[in-house]
This record gives C-alpha cells, sequence and structure tokens, in this order.
C-alpha cells in the first residue's frame, strides 16, 4: 500500500486544482465547502463559498447571525435544511467546551454532520486515519478492485469504507483523502476517464479486466410519483397560515399551506402549478378559503417574512400564483383532429431542439 499511497501523493501535489477551501485545515472552513460540495459542483460551489465566507469568516459569525441572513446567503443552493442545520450546528459548536470536536464520532452528534461530512472534517482538518466515502472516491474504489456491487445499499457501505480506511492508515490522511476525492473528480470520471494519466493504473483491476466503463454500477432511479397537493391559502391581517408539514411526502418537517396529497396515477387536466421535488411530481391546487380545522398549530407569516425564513421555491411559486392568479396554468385545450395536406414540393428539413 505505502507505493500505492506514494504514486498517488505524488500525483496530487502535481495536479491539484487550487480550491478556496485548501488554503487551510480550519475545520470550519472545511465544513461549509463540504457541505456545499454535496448539492452542487466545485466550479458552481466557488463564488458561493466566497460570499458566504465573507458574510460569516468564522464559526461565531455563522452562530451569532439570524437565520434570515443564512437563508439568502444560501439562496440558490438549495435545500434549505441544510442551511438550517448549518446555523443549529454552529450555535452548538461554538459553545464546545474543548473547541471543534476533532473526530468523526463526537461530530456526529451535531445536526447534519452524517458519516460523510464528520470523516471529511475530522480527517481534512485533523488528519484522523479514517477514509471518506464521496461520489468521487466511490467511484474509483469500484473500479480500482473491480467492484460489481450495489454500492448504494446501506449494507455494501461498511466493505467500502474498510477500503477508503486502508488507503488512508499509516499515512497523511488529510491529503490521501482528498488526493483519492481529487482523481475521482479529474481522473477516474464518470463518463470518459482518463486511464492513460492515471497513477494507479497499472495496478487498477477494471482497466486491467476492460470493465472500467460499466463500473460502478448504475445506481437505479426512484419511480417518478405523481402527487396533486391541494394547498389552502388563508390569509389573516395581511399574514398567510402555515403549518408544520405531516400530511405530505415533500418537504416534511418544514413549513408547509394547510392542505391535503393525494398520490395519483396520471397528471391532472386543471392546475395551478407543477413543481418537482426529487422524484415527486407535485401538482398544485391552491384553494384561498377563511376554513381553519379545528388542532391545527398554525403559524402566521407575512409575505416577506416567509421569504426570509423559508425561501423554498415550491412555497414562493404558491404565493406568486395566488398574488396573480390570472398567471395560473391554463387548462390544456382538447386536441383537435388535424387535418390532411399535401406536402409541399419545396420542403425544409425539420430540426428538433437538442
Amino acid at each position: 500500500m505505502k507505493s500505492k499511497q506514494k504514486k498517488l501523493l505524488d500525483w496530487y501535489q502535481h495536479n491539484c486544482r487550487q480550491l478556496p477551501w485548501r488554503i487551510s485545515q480550519d475545520p470550519y472552513r472545511i465544513w461549509i465547502s463540504e457541505v456545499m460540495l454535496q448539492q452542487t459542483t466545485v466550479k458552481a460551489a466557488i463564488p458561493f463559498y466566497i460570499r458566504f465566507m465573507e458574510r460569516f469568516p468564522t464559526l461565531a459569525h455563522l452562530a451569532q447571525a439570524r437565520i434570515e441572513d443564512v437563508y439568502e446567503y444560501w439562496a440558490g443552493l438549495g435545500y434549505y435544511s441544510r442551511a438550517r442545520n448549518l446555523h443549529a450546528a454552529a450555535q452548538k459548536l461554538n459553545q464546545a467546551p474543548h473547541g471543534f470536536p476533532k473526530t468523526f464520532s463526537e461530530l456526529l452528534e451535531y445536526p447534519g454532520f452524517g458519516p460523510y461530512t464528520s470523516r471529511a472534517v475530522s480527517s481534512i482538518a485533523f488528519s484522523e486515519s479514517v477514509g471518506v466515502l464521496d461520489g468521487n472516491v466511490i467511484r474509483f474504489l469500484c473500479r480500482y478492485y473491480n467492484l460489481h456491487i450495489k454500492w448504494w445499499e446501506s449494507s455494501k457501505r461498511p466493505s467500502l469504507q474498510k477500503l477508503a480506511d486502508a488507503w488512508v492508515q499509516n499515512g497523511n490522511s488529510s491529503v490521501l483523502n482528498q488526493a483519492m476525492m481529487e482523481l475521482g473528480a479529474t481522473i477516474c470520471t464518470p463518463q470518459s476517464p482518463s486511464c492513460f494519466l492515471c497513477p494507479l493504473q497499472t495496478s487498477c483491476e477494471a482497466f486491467q479486466q476492460r470493465t472500467v466503463d460499466i463500473l460502478p454500477l448504475k445506481k437505479p432511479r426512484k419511480k417518478k410519483e405523481i402527487w396533486i397537493w391541494n394547498a389552502d391559502i388563508i390569509e389573516k391581517n395581511q399574514k398567510v397560515a402555515y403549518l408544520k408539514n405531516n400530511y405530505a411526502p415533500f418537504l416534511k418537517g418544514q413549513l408547509l399551506f394547510p392542505g391535503r396529497t393525494l398520490k395519483v396515477q396520471e397528471p391532472p387536466k386543471v392546475y395551478d402549478y407543477k413543481h418537482n421535488i426529487t422524484h415527486h411530481e407535485i401538482y398544485v391546487k391552491l384553494v384561498k378559503t377563511q376554513k381553519i380545522t379545528k388542532g391545527q398549530d398554525l403559524q402566521w407569516y407575512n409575505t416577506q417574512e416567509i421569504k426570509k425564513i423559508h425561501p423554498v421555491s415550491l412555497i414562493q411559486k404558491a404565493l406568486h400564483v395566488a398574488e396573480h392568479p390570472q398567471q395560473k396554468k391554463p387548462a390544456p385545450k382538447t386536441p383537435q383532429k388535424a387535418k390532411l395536406q399535401k406536402p409541399s414540393l419545396s420542403t425544409k428539413k425539420t430540426t428538433f431542439p437538442s
């Protein structure tokens, strides 16, 4: 393993990208970058990261900020639950008696710190000898060891974690983990990997067996689900009612309008707008009403307040449509039978959008 580690480290030293979160081993900066990189590419994350760090340069700045400000500087990245977890974790970490925790097992106790984020921060910032399993590393490991496994299943994670851990033992785990991630991101890519530039090509089992193109196995996509969401817009004193979602399969535990959901096989013909969240295809029907169901724990916010504390696009679209009913999605017209026409002698080639 020593010779393989050396090859990987030599390659990384000469080829690693200069990224803003790599300028130090500050655990706070590493943490913020890792959370952002879970939902977007490196190139897309850089301007968000720079802007966020300018506004919240230290853990204390983030911990003492208003959640509305955190949302404002997270806008555009989506998954606002991650911004909430960042803020909640920052407040707890800022009160940690011994400073920023140095092990992944300690970090797992904080909001939003899962197995990946915890290991990434503890290894990169504090050189804890634990491997990091992100998509890039999983792809590298599956190819290097020619693993035809369902890597997305939880039962397969321990074996992959063991392999990742082995790569960083008796070495600089901080740099080795980053080197594996970098190799996966720039050389061992999902499509058209640059095998002839790989420092580990000669010992890569998938390269030897010519199975690189089929590994890792493709994760099956979740089957699309079609849902109708009947959302009640209840207004009082220029404020709108919301409740903590305990009825819809999307945005669980987050603020939604009171309402009802129905899973269907076919899209409805009449609806106000459509929205997609992961594998949920949601057809929204807005109902303006004054009726309040007994027992509902409602929270009331005006439009500006909800934009700050809960800026998810599903809600913002609903408010826009409710305020501009003339822009509602029109019901589809019944298709008319096309009349047969004689082909023109001077026909043009039809082009289709790619």
